[in-house]
């Protein structure tokens, strides 16, 4: 298989492409292949690929995690909501799981948050007007958290929160909430995003410098393992990096990376790897390649594999797994002519299932236009239903796999993917990369060298610069948040602040500075903080006191 350049991770200008035979990520594509395209330096019998590829459920787990995979249990159809109050995106969630009923599928929640509570500002904080309950839902206390999750049973239901600059804080909330409940830590299950690596190379909501945020996210990995046997305290995501113009190998690359950045961390916190490495989990991007998106899975399993045995020496099998939610690719999905997403988001999902992900998020077809509006949601649900109960993918076992190109595709994205993490090693790690500004430049290049593709007719998006007719018709309702939304979350903020006592927040936020001054696991302190009622502002800010605030650096 031959490849254009995407071995490196700056992807340089190159002469026009053919759409027929260039992939995404820039991989021609043979016009067929046969056994002597799978062909890798460690498998020098090509008679025997299966060396390589392994078997379902076994090291190095190429075609999947489990033994008999969507035959014994279907993925998680994890729905993504958000907007407005706590009590808004409440009845978004008993709406949500009313719809999922009846499927062999576990239903969990993923909860969405506004742009003040992503950057840990309080809803009555100046630079969050105009923000409050936009793009998901507003949190600032833990009053907000029990009206979020008021009547659900958090015990029973997985809960995913997409949060990270301030997860720390958010799932101290959630857990205090928890507690406030009678609901023991060990019976909930769910995943924190807390993926701050990735706010640096590409959506830019972080708070603190790079060192501390890493040790915060250590923190989190550090109390889960010791208190919460079932959660997921980090997901380490490729979806936001992809979001913003990487390719697949990339988003490859770079994902598998910063999750390496994260074990080294805890090692040197001196947690032994196999305490906690089987609870990490991973969130990629599932865009318009098909072939590539199915690969990417593929490949990912397998070297994380490797890193975990060879790299980190880890023992135990459970380490090496790597567990897996996609979500179909936002920034796919166009204004123009919306109901062609619906056509997107099928296929995207349907790669994310022969890929072999655990859990699968669909995007509505509207969310270019606004917020999804409970029609687009049940659209998207009925999608991932379709697949699981009337495509047949289900049926058996990576049913791809040993296919020619399949196999060649996944070792040329493995190799490719390898190539980009030795240079990262190379230059010290993922925080040396961050500050020389390397993932950015990449990404950048990438976008750009995709953006040229797409202006000069060589990329075809349906709608969008071929077969236009119809293409600003939005032809779809669009949900809208009004103001009151936010003049009612500051009031009933302001209420909360009158109510509490006010020397027991003090003392909390002291705790709370003590334990960064300490380089101590600020967890414990957090919590405490969420029972004094202290805000989540209040304490970002307690932590910035001692961390400081991070602007980007003078590379950026």
């Amino acid at each position: 298989m031959t490849t254009t350049s995407p071995h490196s991770a700056s992807v340089p200008s190159k002469p026009r492409i053919d759409p027929e035979t260039v992939t995404l990520s820039g991989y021609a594509v043979e016009e067929r292949y046969g056994p002597e395209t799978v062909v890798t330096c460690d498998v020098k019998d090509v008679s025997k690929p299966h060396e390589r590829i392994g078997e379902p459920g076994k090291f190095p787990f190429t075609r999947g995690v489990h033994k008999t995979m969507y035959r014994a249990r279907l993925w998680t159809m994890r729905q993504f909501a958000g907007f407005g109050s706590a009590d808004d995106t409440n009845k978004r969630f008993k709406y949500l799981l009313s719809n999922a009923q009846g499927t062999k599928a576990n239903t969990g929640l993923s909860t969405a948050f506004d742009l003040p509570t992503l950057m840990g500002r309080d809803s009555d904080d100046a630079l969050s007007s105009g923000e409050v309950g936009r793009c998901g839902v507003a949190i600032s206390t833990i009053d907000d958290m029990h009206r979020l999750y008021a009547d659900i049973p958090i015990g029973e239901v997985t809960v995913s929160q997409t949060i990270n600059a301030p997860a720390a804080v958010i799932w101290a909330m959630y857990l205090a909430m928890a507690e406030e409940r009678g609901i023991p830590w060990t019976e909930l299950g769910g995943t924190l995003q807390n993926d701050i690596l990735k706010e640096f190379h590409a959506q830019n909501e972080f708070i603190y410098p790079p060192e501390p945020h890493v040790k915060l996210v250590v923190d989190t990995i550090e109390f889960a393992t010791q208190r919460l046997p079932k959660w997921n305290s980090v997901s380490i995501s490729g979806y936001h990096i992809r979001e913003a113009g990487s390719t697949a190998t990339q988003e490859l690359a770079f994902t598998l990376r910063d999750g390496m950045e994260y074990v080294e961390e805890c090692i040197k916190r001196g947690l032994p790897v196999d305490t906690f490495a089987p609870r990490l989990s991973f969130f990629f991007n599932s865009h318009n390649e098909f072939f590539e998106e199915i690969c990417k899975l593929r490949a990912a399993r397998r070297i994380w594999a490797h890193a975990m045995r060879d790299r980190f020496g880890a023992k135990q099998e459970r380490s090496m797994l790597m567990r897996t939610h996609v979500q179909t690719a936002g920034c796919s999905l166009t204004e123009q002519q919306p109901l062609n997403n619906v056509v997107r988001v099928a296929m995207q999902a349907l790669a994310g299932v022969l890929g072999g992900c655990q859990s699968l998020h669909t995007d509505s077809m509207d969310e270019t236009l606004g917020l999804p509006t409970e029609t687009a949601v049940r659209v998207a649900l009925r999608t991932q239903q379709i697949i699981a109960h009337e495509s047949g993918v289900h049926r058996t076992v990576d049913p791809l796999g040993g296919s020619w190109y399949v196999e060649a595709l996944t070792d040329r994205m493995e190799a490719d993917a390898q190539a980009m993490i030795h240079e990262i090693d190379d230059m010290g790690g993922v925080v040396a990369g961050v500050h020389r500004g390397y993932f950015r430049r990449a990404i950048a290049e990438a976008s750009y060298r995709f953006g040229q593709e797409m202006e000069a007719g060589d990329r075809i998006t349906v709608g969008v610069n071929a077969y236009t007719e119809g293409s600003h018709d939005h032809q779809v309702e669009i949900l809208q948040i009004p103001h009151d939304v936010e003049v009612e979350q500051c009031n009933r903020l302001a209420d909360f602040r009158r109510r509490r006592d006010r020397d027991g927040v003090a003392r909390a936020l002291d705790g709370i500075r003590a334990a960064a001054r300490k380089g101590d696991n600020v967890m414990p302190t957090l919590v405490a903080g969420a029972h004094a009622r202290c805000t989540l502002g209040e304490m970002v800010q307690a932590m910035a006191d001692v961390y400081g605030r991070y602007s980007g650096g003078p590379e950026w």
